[in-house]
């Protein structure tokens, strides 16, 4: 059985601003053409479907949309709530929309039931679970029974345990898991949002045993974990500076005939290609605006680092007629070489008058000597201090 797995469209979601919406819907349409053209049995969402537990309706409407594209083309969805969506929201019509096949499971109470597949070209019969992301603080007390909050790794493999329990039953089943969570050894990003704080989010990769496959979301990295079966497909487009130099794809995983063979996954992994590139300049604002190398950034979305001394004047204007769409401006003129606290302890007492500290001060702030008409400014505040700040 062929699958296609992705993860976090968060749809709704915009980039400085600017909204992604036409771009989420552009790499929709190339995930739909993927899973026809490699005849893909089921579509696996990985979580963050959407980018906020209430997402605006154009958002909705472009999910619904994909839905029955995939489900017009014979392709099975098995989708499940991450971080960022509304258990309750994306799942309200599980129960009506499993008769088109398609799955959205947001109740972890469910998670033990699986959509049960027969492979068109025959083989083993494939049962894929849906495992919502797990709160510990809600999802713990109910899976354990007890009160006290459990760590990820402990609520994820109480849930597990129940999902095993129902494999038990299905003897001959090829097993895949859907799971939005942190795995221990994934490579994070700035964009996603922390699970915890410190690094009690995380889930060992031996949490995961006995499955044919794990389609994973949550991290926006395509990136997998001791081998192909355990993966994390990555967003479809990339949502911060940080994922810049990302390869956004999406995984087309081919199971194996039976269970138990010694490679349970062949996986290919396709750039999608599609969305606006990111790219970070940085060098003084007269090269950025003039340097012929940058002429490839110009359709790009772009974070400019300024190196100049000064900020110069309207510079967020100037690199604007260069770069349409630039959407991040950042000044870090070059190190500067600061006193010690003790040499600044030092000018501070042989100061000999106000006027000498704040030059004295003005040069350890600037790493140089302000120039005569930056010493006239100086001089003429001070003076209008000392009159009490009369004008």
């Amino acid at each position: 059985m062929r699958l296609l797995h992705t993860s976090d469209w968060h749809l709704g979601r915009s980039f400085h601003g600017v909204s992604l919406l036409d771009e989420q819907a552009a790499a929709i349409t190339r995930i739909v053409a993927l899973a026809r053209e490699h005849e893909v049995e089921a579509v696996l969402i990985a979580g963050d479907l959407y980018d906020r537990a209430i997402p605006p309706a154009e958002a909705v409407a472009l999910f619904n949309d994909a839905l029955a594209r995939l489900s017009a083309g014979g392709t099975a969805v098995v989708a499940i709530a991450g971080n960022h969506d509304s258990h309750v929201r994306v799942s309200v019509y599980d129960p009506l929309l499993s008769t088109f096949n398609i799955t959205i499971r947001g109740d972890v109470r469910r998670a033990h039931e699986p959509v049960l597949l027969t492979p068109r070209g025959g083989g083993a019969p494939v049962a894929i679970y849906p495992l919502p992301y797990l709160e510990p603080a809600v999802d713990g007390p109910a899976l354990s029974g007890e009160p006290g909050r459990l760590r990820h790794e402990q609520v994820t493999r109480l849930a597990l345990a129940r999902l095993r329990a129902d494999l038990s039953g299905r003897p001959g089943h090829r097993a895949v898991l859907v799971a939005h969570t942190f795995v221990a050894g994934g490579e994070s990003c700035e964009s996603e949002r922390e699970l915890t704080v410190g690094n009690v989010d995380r889930v060992s990769v031996e949490a995961f045993a006995g499955f044919d496959y794990v389609a994973l979301g949550h991290l926006h990295r395509s990136q997998q974990l001791a081998g192909p079966r355990i993966a994390y497909s990555g967003t479809p487009l990339p949502y911060s500076f940080s994922e810049q130099d990302h390869i956004k794809s999406v995984r087309i995983v081919e199971l194996a005939a039976a269970p138990g063979a010694p490679e349970p996954a062949a996986v290919q992994v396709i750039p999608l290609q599609v969305g606006r590139p990111l790219r970070t300049l940085r060098g003084p604002i007269e090269a950025l605006c003039h340097d012929p190398a940058h002429a490839p950034a110009e359709a790009a979305r772009v974070r400019a680092i300024l190196t100049d001394d000064t900020l110069p004047l309207q510079a967020m204007a100037r690199l604007r007629a260069r770069f349409p769409h630039i959407a991040e401006l950042r000044h870090e003129p070059p190190e500067l070489v600061r006193a010690s606290g003790d040499e600044r302890h030092r000018q501070v007492r042989q100061a000999s008058s106000p006027l000498a500290l704040a030059t004295a001060f003005f040069a350890d702030q600037q790493g140089r000597p302000p120039s005569d008409a930056e010493a006239e400014l100086l001089e003429a505040a001070l003076a209008q201090a000392l009159r009490g700040g009369e004008r």
